[in-house]
């Protein structure tokens, strides 16, 4: 086995774990909740096997479904997702970047990572609470429900990416 797949297994485990036993106790204004747990499917290489994309993520979202009583709509979403990334990745690349690509704030600067960021997580919210509520009678609380999950979750994500990309720096110098 090779460290790549136990690195995987690793964020796969600590972002389930620190979604469930933290962030979903928090519900700010009764509407916003950071689904720290896309920031999975965000780290998946430039040229990563799409179906094995897929596997991972219909398996994180399996796992989220299972701990928070929500019959597949994590899964669904984040299968949605896994499909999306590699497609909505590709414009925020260079294009003489090597096959192994691994899109990060250090490797694609900080607008482009907030860009993709952006994009995949509205993505993924709109999709896990359209199912979620699965009618639009009350559609204010469907929309706070989204715009504010995703500027959560998106300001949580750039700020774990923000301190990791200074991580590496310190370590590097």
């Amino acid at each position: 086995m090779n460290a790549g797949l136990f690195r995987r297994l690793g964020a796969f485990a600590l972002l389930f774990v620190v979604q469930m036993l933290v962030l979903n106790n928090i519900h700010l204004f009764g509407c916003a909740t950071p689904l720290l747990y896309v920031m999975f499917v965000l780290s998946f290489n430039r040229n990563y096997p799409k179906w094995a994309i897929l596997l991972w993520c219909f398996a994180l979202g399996l796992c989220v479904d299972i701990s928070s009583n929500t019959p597949g709509v994590a899964a669904g979403s984040m299968t949605l997702i896994g499909v999306l990334q590699p497609y909505i990745l590709i414009p925020f690349i260079p294009r003489d970047s090597a096959d192994d690509f691994q899109p990060t704030m250090r490797t694609l600067g900080v607008l482009k990572f907030a860009y993709y960021t952006i994009i995949c997580v509205f993505i993924y919210c709109l999709c896990f609470f359209s199912l979620e509520v699965f009618h639009f009678f009350n559609w204010q609380q469907w929309l706070l429900n989204i715009g504010g999950s995703w500027v959560l979750t998106v300001l949580l994500i750039l700020v774990i990416e923000n301190v990791i990309r200074n991580e590496r720096r310190e370590q590097q110098s």
